[in-house]
């Protein structure tokens, strides 16, 4: 019988701060060089505009391809859905408390 336990390379520090903060997890571990697995040096705009327009679909590949879908993956999967799912509703709240009192 062979037991094989998966080697996580994604630091502990990344999982739990990009779920509040990803682009600036994405900055700091480019910065510290934490994750050369996942964050080659810079080439081309592509990386780039990825990293600040979508942020959290780059973390969640990171996660998938590191480590498979998770607990971490999952996680990650419900912070894009509030994120992402939250902003519409405030909006048009907000645009309606303006619209009805602009007059």
């Amino acid at each position: 019988m062979n037991f094989t336990f998966p080697i996580h390379s994604i630091p502990l520090w990344f999982l739990v701060l990009s779920l509040f903060l990803p682009r600036v997890c994405i900055l700091v571990a480019w910065v510290e060089h934490s994750m050369v697995r996942y964050i080659p040096p810079v080439e081309g705009l592509l990386p780039i505009v990825v990293a600040v327009l979508i942020p959290r679909l780059l973390i969640l590949f990171w996660i998938y391809n590191d480590q498979g879908i998770t607990i971490w993956f999952l996680l990650h999967v419900l912070a894009l859905l509030f994120s992402w799912g939250g902003g519409g509703r405030r909006m048009s709240r907000r645009n309606r408390y303006r619209d009805r009192y602009a007059d």
